[in-house]
């Protein structure tokens, strides 16, 4: 299964996007604002306000103590730990997680647990270990980022 967020320019310290499960679309995303930046993450990381680097990735399912329920894990992230696909509305909500829902707004998402649960279910469906996650900074990123 292939899971792909497609991220928008960040906006007020927050990243909206879009994501696919299998090349169509699923709900919209929000995340941390990028900072991402060549060289070691902690040179550019700001702890608990920072998108993931945009990469591939292997997701497990494995229970979460915080949210005390099974939630997708994003893994082998450099210089991050205990990153989830997990329900929320607001950069607040996510410290550098990834925030799925079914609508959105300026700097928000909506229907959030709604989203969440259609994609656990989507995952749930696939072979275990088959689940990745590509995501993508927006386009021109890598040049604004080398300017």
């Amino acid at each position: 299964m292939m899971v792909r967020i497609i991220r928008e320019p960040s906006r007020s310290q927050a990243t909206l996007g879009v994501l696919f499960v299998d090349g169509v679309f699923h709900s919209f995303t929000l995340e941390d604002e990028i900072r991402e930046r060549s060289g070691p993450v902690k040179d550019w990381k700001v702890r608990g306000e920072t998108a993931i680097k945009a990469g591939r990735y292997r997701v497990a399912l494995t229970p979460s103590q915080r949210f005390g329920r099974v939630l997708p894990e994003v893994l082998g992230v450099e210089g991050f730990t205990g990153i989830r696909i997990h329900a929320g509305n607001r950069r607040a909500d996510t410290e550098g997680c990834i925030l799925v829902g079914r609508a959105r707004g300026d700097a928000q998402i909506f229907e959030s647990r709604v989203a969440l649960d259609g994609l656990l279910m989507a995952m749930l469906a696939a072979p275990k270990g088959s689940v990745e996650l590509v995501i993508e900074n927006p386009p021109g990123y890598a040049a604004a980022v080398a300017a």
